[in-house]
């Protein structure tokens, strides 16, 4: 064991899906002691083939734990993980340092700092960027609100994981940030489908032209990561538009009780419902492009 990592050694990861599992793993190689918990069997299984251990329940995973990690859905999934009767608070020892890298509201995650700390729980919320490939990857970018002195002990585990990894204020700040971070992705992925379908009804070579974007002020990871996908109608999920919908949901009320006007981050929740609404939600959120072919008059094939 690398004991660089100091008291944070042992580490629950409760959510071990399209995220969770590849960060869980990261940590295993990283010389920590993981066990995780997850709904499915399966996800379990693959933690355990990566040389972590599993857990049958919450309270279990948490048990002997220097710190959790919580990687889930959604503000619903999160509140009854952490505070439900088999839930982490209820079974974490004193002292241990919770972080949350879901993303929720600010608002839930000043909630679950002020009810860690009636327990004696250090919290930090602490959500990520950079998708399926830059969890697999460990490059993902981690924005986190909480105590600096609680950053400061997490900062090894979250290098681990991470190649940008910045303290951005209090609690609830990384997910003020996240929301941010989500704005800009959803608005860039709607202007690079956008130019998709403009690029191939003008009859352009879609191939070279997203290349040279790339290259230019145009250029974003956005499109560099997801070029591939528009090209070949490749939506296997590594960011669900369910998801998406949902955080874009987040960025919107929060607006509502700050006063900021966001018209487009508005319009582009509306597109995302409306591929919901088409059956769309479980794809990729690059099937954004789907959308603006149905609006162009075109029949959006069937994704594969």
């Amino acid at each position: 064991m690398d004991t660089s990592h100091g008291e944070l050694r042992c580490v629950a990861f409760v959510g071990l899906g399209i995220m969770g599992g590849p960060m869980a793993a990261n940590l295993v190689r990283a010389g920590y002691t993981v066990t995780g918990h997850n709904r499915s069997r399966a996800a379990i299984d693959r933690l355990v083939s990566a040389g972590g251990q599993g857990a049958g329940s919450v309270a279990e995973a948490v048990a002997d734990a220097d710190v959790v990690i919580t990687m889930l859905p959604a503000d619903a999934e999160v509140t009854e993980v952490v505070l439900g009767r088999d839930g982490v608070l209820a079974h974490a020892r004193p002292g241990t340092l919770l972080i949350d890298m879901s993303t929720v509201s600010p608002r839930t995650a000043t909630s679950l700092a002020e009810a860690g700390r009636e327990h004696g729980i250090r919290v930090l919320d602490a959500p990520v960027s950079g998708g399926e490939a830059g969890a697999a990857e460990a490059v993902l970018s981690i924005m986190v609100g909480g105590e600096a002195t609680d950053f400061g002990a997490a900062a090894p585990l979250f290098h681990a994981l991470g190649t940008t990894v910045v303290h951005v204020g209090p609690h609830g700040a990384g997910q003020t940030v996240k929301a941010a971070n989500q704005l800009v992705v959803a608005v860039n992925m709607q202007a690079l489908a956008e130019a998709v379908v403009f690029l191939e009804k003008a009859g352009a070579d879609l191939p070279a032209a997203l290349e040279v974007l790339r290259g230019g002020l145009a250029g974003s990871t956005v499109l560099s990561r997801k070029k591939d996908n528009m090209l070949n109608r490749a939506f296997t999920p590594g960011f669900r538009i369910d998801l998406h919908h949902k955080d874009l949901g987040i960025v919107i009320d929060t607006a509502g009780d700050i006063g900021a006007v966001l018209p487009t981050g508005a319009l582009v929740t509306q597109l995302l419902a409306s591929c919901r609404a088409h059956g769309d939600g479980g794809l990729d959120h690059s099937a954004l492009l789907r959308g603006v072919e149905r609006l162009s008059g075109a029949k959006a094939p069937v994704p594969h």
